[in-house]
């Protein structure tokens, strides 16, 4: 037929041309595999104004070149002078959990997201704070320890490498001496905390120290393990059988305590613990309200890209870790050891704050305040017949305040161990009021109002 004519191929042309398209379906459906696992394993943004103001790292030795790792925000709204603008400093627990997680998963400006992406934070505790974060022992986080051995074993350890890097911090800028400085943390934190006051009052050092805040912190945890049994009871976890079987595991722990065999102290601690959340079968004894554990395991994700180790300073070889066996190992026989005399001694020097959340099973309001009961301090009995005043945060209850001189402690709703991811605004309105004595948190006692309305 006219305009039109027959093409006809060989066979190996045939075959050639049928080899080509299974190679371009093959590559078309690898593709489409590969965005899907992208998808579902997004790749981490950093955003340039989520970058911290300094960051990197501290030496605690020159020598063997171990070092702390920080991040530095400086405050968004500072109400003063920066040269008098409070510092507050941001310690985790663990032992060997790094402060990323405080920064990224509860008080950091930015948070990250199941996208792994960052959003600002309204709960930031640096809208008029400065604000660091050490990860520390050495170890931990992106923190460095040239030799496992130098990794510290007790909290004499810590404090002198917490005060090394203190020191190289406020070198990085002559207005940061100035500054009051806050020592602040949650947890196994509820010891470094004290630690490091104790520590700098000790030196008679040049830090303008003017107050430490401890959230649900492991501090005496002789008399804080015998509290779980009758918390979970009364919270109507476990029955008198069960709460009675817990006591006997608690007992073998406060024994061995008392004994000074550290080691099995803490693995009789274990076991209490563990009891307990075989009995509950709770998600977690951080938060017995959650049905699932917190999700700081994001900060792990986010943390293992190349791109945000580098834009945040970090040793790009370092595997991020958000809590470090070998650090948790090297400090085991510590775990039982109090520290409560460091309370004791700071509470008579300069201002205490300890804060609790609500629904925190395992360092929670029972536990402290079984401890705080037996402290040796000459203002404890007025501090314990003082009166528990309700506290709201934007017209509504955000919790309770008793407070006596130096000692404050803050029970706040609605919330669990990890207590500024649960309650953002709160907690920010926790810390600001207490550094600024204001409201419940000074010599008054008007609440705290429009909290949300100081971001406008």
């Amino acid at each position: 037929m006219q305009g039109h004519s027959i093409v006809r191929l060989s066979k190996m042309e045939s075959t050639v041309i049928y080899s080509s398209f299974t190679v371009l379906f093959f590559l078309l459906l690898l593709l489409t595999t590969v965005s899907a696992s992208s998808s579902s394993h997004p790749t981490p943004s950093f955003p340039k104004q989520a970058l911290p103001t300094k960051s990197g790292y501290l030496s605690v030795n020159h020598a063997s070149k171990s070092a702390i790792f920080y991040t530095f925000y400086e405050a968004q709204n500072p109400t003063s002078p920066l040269s008098q603008t409070p510092l507050l400093i941001w310690l985790q627990g663990g032992p060997g959990c790094s402060s990323m997680i405080g920064n990224f998963f509860e008080l950091g400006p930015w948070r990250v997201t199941k996208s792994l992406n960052l959003a600002p934070n309204p709960g930031s505790w640096n809208r008029i704070f400065g604000l660091l974060f050490l990860d520390s022992p050495i170890g931990t986080g992106f923190s460095v320890a040239s030799n496992p051995s130098e990794i510290p074993r007790n909290q004499k350890s810590v404090a002198k490498h917490l005060f090394a890097a203190i020191t190289e911090f406020i070198r990085l800028d002559p207005d940061f001496k100035f500054r009051p400085i806050y020592i602040t943390g949650e947890s196994y934190a509820g010891k470094y905390v004290p630690a490091i006051g104790y520590y700098i009052l000790h030196r008679n050092s040049r830090f303008n120290l003017a107050g430490v805040a401890i959230g649900d912190g492991l501090t005496h945890p002789v008399v804080q393990v015998a509290t779980h049994a009758l918390n979970a009871y009364y919270v109507g976890l476990i029955n008198e059988k069960q709460k009675n079987e817990l006591e006997e595991v608690q007992s073998e722990a406060i024994r061995l305590t008392k004994l000074g065999n550290w080691s099995e102290a803490v693995e009789a601690r274990t076991n209490a613990l563990g009891l307990l959340r075989n009995m509950t079968g709770l998600a977690t004894l951080y938060h017995y309200t959650r049905k699932s554990p917190y999700e700081d395991d994001l900060v792990t994700e986010f943390l293992k890209s190349k791109e945000v180790k580098k834009a945040l300073g970090a040793n790009e070889s370092i595997v991020f870790e958000a809590c470090s066996d070998t650090v948790g190992e090297a400090m085991k026989e510590d775990k039982m050891k109090s520290v409560k005399h460091m309370v004791e001694y700071l509470v008579k020097k300069t201002r205490v704050l300890l804060y609790q959340g609500q629904f925190d099973l395992q360092d929670g309001v029972v536990q402290v305040e079984a401890w705080v009961r037996t402290m040796k301090w000459d203002g404890i009995e007025k501090y314990l017949n003082a009166d528990r005043k309700i506290w709201k945060v934007n017209g509504e209850i955000a919790g309770y305040v008793q407070k006596w001189e130096s000692l404050t402690n803050v029970v706040v709703l609605g919330a669990g161990h990890l207590l500024p991811s649960d309650q953002s605004v709160n907690s920010q309105a926790m810390i600001e009021n207490w550094v600024l004595q204001k409201d419940l948190f000074g010599n008054g006692d008007y609440q705290q109002k429009d909290v949300l309305q100081r971001f406008i």
